[in-house]
């Protein structure tokens, strides 16, 4: 569980609902359903408009990373990929294969596999390369949908803002509405600002930062799989692979 996320939400709800009291208003005053209509499904129409279905559905899979982020423990793959090379220069490619067939990770049982068939380093390193770059590429497009929203929804919400003020206009002949209408109308302009600073940039970032580790993750263990296929000394491949540790 990534408790910073959840500390950082928390900060942000505190600073717009302490802000609210804080200057003598109240939280209830932060409600409104055509700012709210305006703003979220606003947002949400325009990012449908430019995002196709298989990535819009897929950013939302990835949305609980931001919370429980993917496991990586490149220790823990250093020291299977040396055992699988201490394997390989003992009983040949082929003992790697029992391996294979247990590994629940595909990008891994994929380069095992490869090297018990045989595969040249450079023809492994092409395949898994192009695995790579393919859902690092997957990834990052559903991180941007949240970042698009965190474009959008500051626009809708100037737009929700006007529109509120276009019918306070209307009601210029009754001055004692117009206080509760200007004070509606801005509230379009704090879920706009607030949603895209508080929520959809900061988890657009997070998600790029959790694919950028798996991909150094991925990139560690592929450049081990080449190693154990050229058929370097298991000490090599250890300390090569300890430079990819970060933090």
């Amino acid at each position: 569980m990534d408790i910073l996320s959840l500390i950082g939400l928390l900060f942000g709800l505190v600073a717009i609902l302490g802000g609210v009291i804080a200057k003598g208003s109240s939280v209830e005053a932060l409600w409104n359903l055509a700012a709210f209509l305006i703003v979220v499904i606003g947002t949400l129409g325009a990012t449908l408009v430019q995002t196709r279905v298989p990535v819009f559905i897929h950013a939302f899979r990835m949305f609980p990373w931001v919370f429980k982020p993917p496991r990586l423990e490149p220790k823990r793959m250093i020291k299977h990929v040396v055992d699988w090379s201490h394997i390989s220069r003992k009983e040949g490619l082929l003992g790697l294969e029992e391996r294979s067939d247990k590994e629940p990770d595909p990008f891994v049982r994929k380069g095992l596999q490869l090297l018990v068939d045989g595969a040249e380093p450079q023809t492994l390193r092409q395949v898994l390369e192009s695995d790579l770059d393919n859902s690092e590429s997957f990834d990052l497009q559903g991180a941007r949908v949240f970042e698009s929203m965190g474009i959008y929804s500051p626009t809708l919400g100037i737009i929700g803002a006007v529109m509120g003020l276009m019918a306070v206009m209307q009601n210029l002949a009754e001055p004692s509405k117009l206080g509760q209408g200007i004070a509606a109308a801005f509230v379009a302009t704090i879920y706009g600002v607030g949603l895209a600073n508080l929520f959809f940039l900061p988890v657009s970032n997070k998600l790029k930062s959790i694919v950028q580790a798996r991909v150094n993750y991925q990139t560690m263990l592929l450049e081990g799989l080449i190693a154990i296929a050229e058929g370097e000394n298991p000490r090599n491949i250890e300390n090569k692979l300890n430079g990819f540790i970060q933090g």
